[in-house]
């Protein structure tokens, strides 16, 4: 008797592992761009109130900007897999011997003996069409549909998490190690978020981190410069 190794949780596990990523994606946004503007504005000018200023300004536009594009872009995604499952349905039940002829001819793609394949899509087309159907035509699952809302949550909330950090940071380091106090910050976070985001994806964590943080430095350093071009001091 051999052990079975199938996973009946392994897309719900998979679909979560998505969200952690797109989480630390999130995040890794938040960090960059609050971590940018505030360390350009304070290049520019030692008034911790135009710093304020500017930092609520950009959190609020960034988590609104993230929140709304990842709403149209999943609710488009939504509506193009709600339409596919409604067409595989009218399908199934207007021509069914045609739909039955393709899963076949799908699974003897995969390497199926045609006599096998037929067996296993009758078998899976007697036990539950419109999945069969969907998973091996579409690779959708009707449970897992992506729902707009909870990605915009997801999205919105992730880059507030990221942005407070360098945001904090500004305002409550002293004014001479303000600028380095949040550069440094804000590189760690990133080495953090770079390194969650190789884990999740089992990817290499040294290149992972070394790309995130480099291309934030890369930001800080540009945004820096500029505000030091404009730099006004308060009396």
């Amino acid at each position: 008797m051999t052990t079975s190794t199938y996973e009946p949780h392994r897309v719900s596990h998979l679909a979560k592992l998505n969200w952690l990523r797109a989480g630390v994606l999130g995040a890794n946004d938040g960090i960059v761009s609050i971590a940018a503007l505030v360390v350009g504005v304070a290049a520019a000018t030692t008034d911790i109130g135009a710093i304020m200023v500017a930092g609520v300004a950009g959190l609020a536009a960034g988590a609104i900007s993230m929140g709304l594009g990842e709403y149209v872009s999943v609710s488009s995604q939504r509506d193009s897999e709600l339409a596919l499952i409604d067409k595989e349905k009218r399908e199934l039940i207007e021509q069914p011997e045609v739909e039955l002829a393709e899963l076949q001819a799908i699974y003897e793609h995969k390497g199926l003996h045609p006599k096998t394949a037929k067996q296993v899509a009758k078998e899976l087309t007697d036990f539950d069409p419109i999945r069969a159907h969907l998973e091996a035509e579409l690779n959708i699952l009707e449970a897992h549909i992506v729902n707009p809302w909870h990605a915009a949550f997801s999205s919105t909330s992730s880059f507030l998490a990221g942005a407070l950090l360098p945001f904090l940071t500004v305002l409550f380091a002293a004014e001479s190690f303000r600028i380095p106090a949040t550069i440094a910050a804000s590189i760690i976070a990133l080495g953090a978020t770079g390194a969650a985001g190789a884990y999740l994806g089992g990817s290499s964590m040294w290149k992972s981190v070394m790309r995130v943080v480099i291309g934030g430095a890369a930001a800080l350093a540009i945004t820096f410069a500029i505000g030091s071009l404009f730099h006004t001091s308060v009396a």
